[in-house]
């Protein structure tokens, strides 16, 4: 354990270091912290963090930087999470209210607030619902020509689409269709829902064929979206913005891992449990991320965890920041996600 001199000069280090990206001397460091001692004795106390490798010496004239165990013991021992500010706050709700219409925007939308609000990159896996079941099919007019064509599932989950509607089709031709639809479709998990069951279906709705079509165009564009997890990505050029990824091939690495959407999945996964965490540097599982850090947490339905939400961005990252606003945003898409439950 650190002495409490030591840990206040490394957290000082640390921090100053998330500000400039520039190593840190000790006169910098007596300069601006004020903490009661000469650059002298901060000089050799710096030393004595760096042989316990808590702090680096990039160059031999250069100040010291954290190390990965530096940055570990301030995320562990040093860190008080600020809270998110107000204008943040009301930056993401206006954010939701302004942009949000579908489930899949939702999450779209999750990841490029996070990327937005951090200045890092964002990542947000969203829920596989393959157990999940069909409710019933709706459909609501808009005008004589445009209904809105509505899917919901046994977790209220929505998906919806405008469709035109053929000529001298009235309320009871797409009330019989989703009738129809619904006797033979509620409660079933949607594997369930085979070719051979829709073919049986479109037999019994032959004068109703194109709209039937169309139906079932968005009962397999459902299928097909509860049946596998999907990772949503906002602010990739960010990186483009940080010193540390000033090398074109460090930013051609990482990238090559997040264009792997079941590689990222299986990044994510890696860290189980509720809450925030934090993998720093070489705790990463994959070699292009080694000299990132992530920070993730969980968010649930009905109580159950089934997503993340992260945050990637090099080991400088202002943690407590990042911290904070996960902390909010979890929270915040569990409530959110509750405007799509009926």
């Amino acid at each position: 354990m650190l002495d409490e001199r030591k840990r206040r000069i490394l957290q000082a280090i640390v921090d100053d270091y998330i500000s400039t990206a520039e190593p840190i001397g000790s006169r910098t460091i007596a300069r601006k912290y004020n903490l009661g001692v000469s650059p002298a004795t901060i000089r050799n106390e710096m030393s004595d963090l760096e042989q316990l490798g808590y702090l680096e010496q990039p160059h031999t004239s250069a100040g010291r930087i954290p190390s990965a165990k530096g940055y570990r013991f301030y995320v562990d021992c040093l860190l008080q999470p600020p809270q998110i500010s107000e204008r943040e706050v009301a930056l993401i709700q206006q954010w939701y209210q302004s942009k949000v219409q579908r489930i899949e925007q939702v999450f779209q939308e999750t990841a490029r607030v996070l990327s937005r609000v951090t200045r890092n990159i964002s990542l947000v896996l969203a829920p596989e619902l393959k157990q999940r079941k069909f409710k019933y099919l709706q459909f609501l007019p808009l005008d004589a020509q445009r209904v809105i064509l509505i899917i919901v599932t046994d977790t209220g989950f929505l998906e919806n689409k405008i469709i035109t509607i053929p000529e001298d089709t009235d309320v009871h031709d797409l009330q019989r269709i989703a009738n129809c639809i619904n006797d033979r479709l509620a409660g079933l998990v949607f594997e369930q829902i085979k070719s051979s069951l829709l073919q049986d279906i479109k037999q019994e709705l032959l004068h109703d064929a194109e709209l039937f079509d169309m139906a079932l165009a968005m009962i397999r564009e459902t299928i097909r979206s509860q049946n596998q997890e999907r990772v949503y990505l906002g602010g990739a050029s960010q990186l483009l913005t940080q010193p540390e990824f000033r090398d074109v091939d460090r930013v051609k690495s990482l990238l090559s891992i997040l264009e792997q959407e079941r590689l990222v999945c299986d990044m994510l996964h890696a860290q189980e449990g509720e809450g925030i965490t934090v993998t720093i540097g070489t705790e990463n599982k994959y070699a292009g991320i080694q000299d990132c850090s992530v920070v993730q947490a969980t968010y649930s339905i009905d109580g159950h965890i089934v997503g993340k939400i992260a945050v990637l961005g090099p080991t400088r990252m202002e943690y407590g920041k990042v911290m904070a606003v996960l902390d909010f945003m979890h929270r915040y898409l569990e409530k959110v996600l509750e405007r799509f439950r009926v």
